[in-house]
């Protein structure tokens, strides 16, 4: 008779390292992204949508009556130089405050979504779990702006550089200057519309908005 082979639990694992990170995430209080008080640190953040944008009924209802189960868009901002290797000491300064407001900005200029509408948590985090905590969290909730429609996140390219095509976000929600000098999609905002009610159906917000499950 042969034995079951049990894999030992290692709380040092990358995967149980990210959902540590991720579960004090979600423990954050909610607070509506206009109203944002100026803040420290580096980390990552949530972002939460309860209006009535057609196409977007599934994620409201697991937001609506302050549940706040199902991210539109999840997100991190790390210290200035990160990425290029530079100094782990450096002070991040506001850089997560910053990102959260130019992400206000974004939803404040469109015409078609109320800033009104929109909540998020975020954490403050030492810079080498940020990366892991954001992908866990991705995973967990596929996020409908992380997974299908890309471009919130995106800078304006600066002048001259607007070659490329308009992201499938600023499509669906026109207003932001810069995008406007893009190259126009053939798709419209009809079809990404449909688009987002068949990945909604297929990729239904999680039962459980509020743990990271093995």
């Amino acid at each position: 008779m042969t034995s079951e082979k049990v894999i030992p639990f290692n709380p040092l694992a990358k995967r149980h390292l990210g959902e540590s990170v991720g579960q004090a995430m979600l423990r954050q209080p909610v607070v509506p992204l206009r109203d944002l008080k100026a803040f420290e640190g580096a980390g990552i953040y949530a972002i939460y949508y309860t209006g009535d944008f057609s196409g977007y009924e599934l994620i409201a209802e697991k937001n609506c009556n302050q549940r706040y189960e199902a991210p539109i868009y999840v997100g991190k901002a790390v210290p200035k130089g990160t990425r290029k290797g530079g100094n782990l000491e450096a002070k991040p300064g506001r850089v997560l405050y910053n990102r959260l407001k130019q992400h206000t900005k974004s939803i404040e200029e469109t015409s078609d979504l109320r800033i009104t509408d929109f909540h998020c948590r975020y954490l403050t985090v030492d810079d080498i779990w940020i990366p892991l905590g954001e992908s866990l969290l991705i995973a967990k909730f596929a996020p409908l702006w992380n997974k299908l429609i890309d471009g919130f996140g995106n800078h304006d390219p600066g002048k001259g550089r607007h070659a490329g095509l308009r992201p499938r976000w600023d499509v669906l929600h026109p207003g932001r200057p810069w995008a406007e000098h893009c190259k126009e999609r053939e798709e419209t905002a009809e079809q990404i519309v449909s688009e987002v009610r068949d990945y909604l159906r297929n990729n239904p917000p999680p039962d459980d908005g509020t743990m990271i499950t093995t």
